[in-house]
């Protein structure tokens, strides 16, 4: 004859590892704020700040790169590919439009900037 468990036994017997696991992360992080407030604070090497134009530069990068996934994506299924549905192909369309989007907004700020520096009267 089979001995079944009893369902009470066996919750009890997850609660108690539930709180054992529990007890052991918070363990963790407080070892963890510890070393970190108590260690020696190192000396953090300069690191340069990238110019503008290197940003804008990645940034113009990304949204090509954006665009040029949600192309190859749509291509691939307007060609049928069976690992490519129709769900990613419309995130990747609205993560490049939204990227465009933005990087538009940056521009059109970055001009009106030096529109209004250079109507300043010296």
């Amino acid at each position: 004859m089979v001995q079944r468990a009893d369902i009470n036994s066996v919750l009890s017997d997850i609660r108690s590892l539930r709180s054992q696991m529990l007890q052991n992360q918070r363990i963790e992080q407080d070892q963890n704020v510890r070393g970190k407030v108590d260690a020696p604070r190192s000396v953090d090497q300069v690191q340069e700040t990238p110019s503008f134009g290197d940003m804008l530069s990645r940034a113009v990068d990304s949204v090509n790169d954006l665009q040029q996934t949600s192309g190859n994506m749509k291509t691939a299924y307007e060609m049928g590919d069976p690992n490519v549905d129709i769900t990613r192909v419309m995130i990747a369309s609205e993560k490049a439009s939204v990227s465009f989007e933005a990087l538009s907004q940056v521009r059109n700020r970055v001009v009106k900037a030096y529109e209004d520096i250079m109507n300043m009267p010296i």
